[in-house]
């Protein structure tokens, strides 16, 4: 009979939504060694909350996520909470010994993120960052290609994160565009995506420098009651100050010598969700946009001058990452299956007791780089990281 995963989750928005899907749909198209059971679902309030636990399964529910982290009954926690809720309940849960599957960004600083890690170490428990891009078959497809050597040496890369819901001055101040519960704006919330993703093709980041700015200096306060950034609504005339970047530029310098930018915005007019970016070396090149997520553009400097120009891979065949569990060749996938492959591999880890990646430690190197690229639009200087 298959073993059993209780997980408790704390969250029951967007993310909460995302994951619920990930521990459902994972068993029934993935061979996994444990059976997710939602166990239990815990939020502020109660009345959303018992309506969200009844819609996707959650047994049971918890309005205190101290409860919820102290029953003997829960083997993993979900963290799918705006970032400034990360860290202490991370670290209640690492010591009460369970394991984590946490939305990112990962914490609100440097600090914050080296003392999750530490704790999650010290007590052995197997910790994921929620970076689900890494999981697209197309992009996973970019990293063999990468590892096999076929675009040679790397020169440049260039990512771009572009949304456009805050363009409207009056769109209300939600929680996203505040310090004490964000910490930074598309900095944090876009470009841990993008820097993750630089980590993760590309390799480690060696300096910094970055500038950043805002087209909207205050908005009408938002109700509290909102349901997420897309559905909020002001609360009334009174307003307040936007205390985060709006966009942000950062120029890198990686380790291997490779160049690269990144941009993130909210102001991008037209754009919903737009992750791109762009890999040039000696020997080929590979560009991918979110928006177009099945398919990877690939040119290859080995063909014949005749032949040569970027040739479009459909990344849906049996033999690229996770698409086997799926549908026949040329049967596409969506956002959401992203979280069902990180649940897939998360639940591996657990039952076989090693490490997955992006974790804890990941999630502390992206943090440094996405510091560093403040703390240089503050003070206009070039910032050097420290390994």
């Amino acid at each position: 009979m298959l073993k059993t995963l209780n997980i408790g989750i704390a969250g029951y928005k967007f993310m909460g939504r995302a994951h619920s899907n990930a521990w459902l749909k994972a068993p029934l198209f993935f061979d996994v060694a444990a059976k997710p059971v939602l166990k239990a679902a815990c939020g502020r309030h109660e009345p959303s909350l018992k309506k969200f636990a009844e819609r996707w399964g959650w047994q049971e529910t918890e309005t205190d996520w101290k409860k919820l982290i102290s029953r003997a009954d829960i083997d993993v926690i979900d963290i799918a909470l705006p970032q400034h809720l990360h860290f202490e309940i991370a670290i209640a849960a690492a010591k009460e010994g369970k394991h984590i599957f946490c939305e990112k960004p990962l914490a609100l600083s440097v600090k914050q993120a080296e003392e999750m890690l530490r704790v999650c170490e010290d007590n052995r428990v197997v910790h994921y960052l929620n970076h689900n891009y890494r999981r697209v078959p197309a992009i996973a497809l970019a990293k063999k290609m990468i590892d096999d050597g076929l675009l040679g040496r790397l020169f440049h890369w260039r990512a771009a994160y572009q949304q456009d819901w805050i363009v409207d001055p009056e769109f209300p101040l939600t929680w996203q565009l505040q310090k004490e519960t964000a910490q930074a704006g598309p900095q944090w919330d876009l470009n841990s995506h993008c820097v993750d993703l630089a980590h993760y093709l590309i390799g480690p980041v060696a300096s910094v420098m970055g500038m950043c700015t805002n087209f909207i200096i205050e908005r009408p306060l938002a109700n509290e009651t909102s349901t997420g950034n897309l559905q909020a609504e002001a609360k009334g005339s009174e307003r307040g100050p936007v205390t985060v970047e709006d966009a942000t530029l950062m120029m890198v310098q990686f380790k291997n010598g490779v160049m690269g930018s990144f941009e993130a915005t909210r102001f991008a007019t037209g754009r919903k969700n737009k992750l791109s970016f762009e890999i040039y070396g000696s020997k080929g090149s590979i560009t991918f946009d979110l928006e177009r997520m099945n398919e990877l553009m690939f040119f290859s400097a080995e063909d014949t001058n005749t032949a040569q120009g970027f040739r479009k891979i459909m990344v849906t065949e049996s033999e690229h990452p996770y698409v086997k569990s799926w549908w026949p060749p040329g049967h596409i996938i969506g956002y959401e299956h992203s979280f069902i492959h990180a649940v897939v591999d998360f639940i591996d880890a657990v039952e076989n007791n090693k490490p997955i990646s992006p974790n804890f430690s990941d999630g502390l190197a992206a943090m440094k780089v996405l510091e560093a690229g403040l703390q240089s639009a503050e003070t206009k200087q070039q910032i050097t990281l420290n390994s």
